[in-house]
């Protein structure tokens, strides 16, 4: 990646984009970990009688990732569209 005079990155912009990259990344780790936790307590009983997700729960499963993920777009979208011009 080159910056705007068309020169390697400096060692400064390398490492922001390092923190930039980090950064993202763990904001989507903690994403995936709170969707994970949500549409498990949503979709999974307290007891667990069988090793497998029964069909109840695969479905319950599938429609909550869905919303979860269809939700964080939408709010992404509005987020983004939001922002004052820089």
């Amino acid at each position: 990646m080159s910056n705007a005079a068309g020169v390697n990155p400096t060692v400064a912009e390398k490492e922001m984009m390092f923190n930039m990259a980090q950064q993202e990344l763990e904001s989507r780790v903690d994403l995936f970990n709170k969707m994970t936790l949500s549409c498990f307590n949503k979709c999974i009983g307290s007891s667990f009688k069988e090793s497998e997700l029964n069909m109840g729960e695969n479905s319950c499963i599938d429609r909550c990732t869905a919303k979860y993920w269809q939700v964080t777009t939408i709010i992404g979208q509005l987020l983004g569209s939001s922002r004052p011009p820089m």
